[in-house]
C-alpha cells in the first residue's frame, strides 16, 4: 500500500493529467487497432478485386478458345496462369513463362473461387495475393485460372500499426500538456483561496478570500469559505466578549471575598461571623455564575439530553403551587389549558420556567400571572408581571449574556445576568422562541415562550438549536 501511494501523483493537477493521458492512450489504442484492421482489410480487398477482375477476363478467353502463346496481362496484374487438374501450366503471361504454378490451392466445384497468399521461400518479403477460378467447360477441359498481384508493402510490413502507434504517441504529449495547462488554470483560484486562508489568523478574521468572476463550483466554494469566516469571526467576537464579561463578573465577587478575608486578617478582633456571612454570600454568587456558565457551555455544545413529552401546563402549575406557600408579595397565579405537551428535557424546561418566574418576581409589585395555551401548532407560555416593564430599545439586549439593566442591578445586586440568556438558549434548542413585550393583562412586562406542540407519536417541530443566545435581566 505504501509503495502504491509513493508512486501515485500527489497533486490533483498531476493526477488529472496522468489520468487524461491514460484515458487517451486507451482510446487511441482501441482506435488504432480498429484503424489498422480496417486499413489492412481495405487494402487486401482492393488487391483481391484487381486480381479477380484480371482472372475473370482470362476465364472468358479460356471458355471461348484455346490461348495460343502467352496470356496478355492487364495493367497492374502481370502474373496470370491456366493450370490443369494435374498441376501442369497450360498457358501463362510473359513473366510467368516456365514458372511453377502460383499456388497449390485449387478451386473445386463447390468452391469455384479461391483467394490465398503465397510467399516464396527465397524471398519472404515478396508475397503474392492469388485469386483462382475453376473453369470446367474450356477448350482444355476442367482447368484453374489464376491471377496474382504483389502484396502491398503496407501489408507486408507492420507499417499501418507503426503509423498508428507513432501518431498515437505524438498525440499523447499534447493531450497531457493541454490537460496539465487546463487543470492548472482551473485550479488556480483554488490555490489562491488556499493561500488567502493560510494568511488568515485568529487575530485577523476580518480578511476574506478572493471570489472568482465565475458562477462555477469554485466561486461557490469561495463564497462558502467567506460565509464560514464571517460566522467564525462573529463567534470569536462573541467568545471574546463572553470571556471578558465572565472575567469581569467573576472578578467582583472574588475581589469582595479577598477584601473581606484581608480585613479579617488585619483586624482579628472584628466580627468574624459577619465577615463569614459576607464571604459566604460572595461564594454563593461565584457558584451561581459558574453554574450558569457551565449550563451555557452545555447549550452551546449542543450536548445531548434525555427528551420526553412534557405537559407544560402541569409544569407551570407545579412551579406556581411551590411559590403559593410564601406570604410575601408578589402573588403568583396561573391560567392553564390542560393537556398541552411539548417534547424536551424536563429539567431544562423547569430551569427555563423558574428563570422566567424568578425574573418576574424580582420586577413585579404585587402580582405575577402565568398562562399556558395553544396557538395553532404551538404551545404558548406567557409570564406577566405588574412591574415597570422593559423599555422597547432594551428588549433584545436583556437576552444578551451578562446584560443587566439599571433596575435589575438595583433589585438584584447579586444576580449573574445569565438567567434570560440561558432561557432563550433552551427555548431555541427546543425549536422555539422567547421574547419580551408589554403585558396587556397586568401592565408590566410579558415574556412569551413558544414551543412546538407535541403530537402523539412525534414531536411537532422539535428542531435543533437556533443561532442566537441571550442574557438575563
Amino acid at each position: 500500500m505504501a509503495d502504491r501511494s509513493r508512486w501515485r501523483p500527489q497533486s490533483i493537477r498531476a493526477r488529472v493529467a496522468v489520468g487524461s493521458v491514460a484515458a487517451a492512450a486507451v482510446i487511441l489504442l482501441v482506435f488504432g487497432v480498429l484503424t489498422a484492421v480496417l486499413a489492412r482489410a481495405a487494402i487486401h480487398r482492393e488487391q483481391v478485386e484487381r486480381a479477380a477482375e484480371a482472372a475473370r477476363e482470362v476465364v472468358v478467353q479460356v471458355q471461348r478458345q484455346r490461348i495460343e502463346g502467352e496470356i496478355r496481362p492487364r495493367p497492374g496484374v502481370l502474373r496470370l496462369q491456366v493450370v490443369d487438374a494435374g498441376g501442369r501450366v497450360l498457358a501463362a503471361s510473359r513473366v510467368m513463362q516456365g514458372a511453377r504454378p502460383l499456388t497449390d490451392v485449387h478451386p473445386t466445384p463447390t468452391q469455384t473461387q479461391v483467394v490465398t497468399t503465397e510467399c516464396r521461400a527465397s524471398d519472404a518479403s515478396t508475397c503474392l495475393t492469388v485469386v483462382g477460378y475453376l473453369v470446367d467447360d474450356s477448350e482444355y477441359g476442367a482447368v484453374s485460372v489464376y491471377a496474382a498481384v504483389p502484396q502491398s508493402w503496407l501489408l507486408a510490413f507492420p507499417f499501418v500499426e507503426s503509423l498508428v502507434l507513432a501518431l498515437g504517441l505524438a498525440l499523447l504529449a499534447p493531450i497531457g500538456a493541454i490537460a496539465w495547462w487546463s487543470v492548472g488554470r482551473t485550479l488556480r483560484p483554488v490555490e489562491d483561496i488556499r493561500a488567502d486562508l493560510e494568511r488568515i489568523t485568529a487575530s485577523d478574521l476580518g480578511r476574506r478570500v478572493a471570489v472568482p468572476d465565475t458562477e462555477d463550483e469554485i466561486a461557490r466554494l469561495a463564497r462558502t469559505v467567506n460565509d464560514t469566516l464571517h460566522r467564525l469571526a462573529l463567534a470569536m467576537d462573541r467568545q471574546r466578549g463572553f470571556v471578558s464579561d465572565a472575567s469581569h463578573e467573576l472578578r467582583n465577587p472574588i475581589a469582595g471575598l479577598r477584601t473581606r478575608l484581608e480585613v479579617e486578617l488585619a483586624d482579628p478582633g472584628g466580627d468574624v461571623r459577619e465577615a463569614l456571612r459576607g464571604a459566604l454570600a460572595d461564594t454563593e454568587r461565584l457558584e451561581r455564575i459558574v453554574s450558569d456558565l457551565l449550563e451555557l457551555a452545555r447549550l452551546d455544545a449542543d450536548v445531548a439530553t434525555a427528551r420526553e413529552p412534557v405537559d407544560l401546563g402541569d409544569l407551570a402549575e407545579a412551579e406556581v403551587r411551590r411559590r403559593a406557600t410564601r406570604s410575601t408579595p408578589p402573588r403568583v397565579d396561573s391560567e392553564v389549558e390542560p393537556g398541552l405537551f411539548v417534547y424536551g428535557n424536563r429539567l431544562r424546561l423547569v430551569r427555563l420556567l423558574t428563570n422566567l418566574l424568578g425574573n418576574a418576581e424580582r420586577h413585579a409589585r404585587e402580582r405575577v400571572l402565568v398562562t399556558v395555551g395553544r396557538e395553532e401548532r404551538e404551545v404558548v407560555l406567557r409570564v406577566h408581571d405588574d412591574g415597570n416593564g422593559v423599555p422597547e430599545q432594551d428588549r433584545e439586549r436583556v437576552f444578551d449574556r451578562f446584560a443587566r439593566l439599571a433596575e435589575s442591578r438595583r433589585r438584584d445586586p447579586g444576580g449573574t445576568g445569565l438567567g434570560l440568556a440561558i432561557s432563550r438558549e433552551i427555548a431555541q434548542a427546543k425549536g422555539g422562541t422567547l421574547d419580551v413585550g408589554d403585558s396587556e393583562s397586568l401592565g408590566g412586562a410579558v415574556f412569551t415562550l413558544r414551543l412546538p406542540l407535541y403530537v402523539e407519536g412525534r414531536a411537532a417541530g422539535a428542531g435543533g438549536k437556533g443561532g442566537r443566545g441571550g442574557g438575563g435581566a
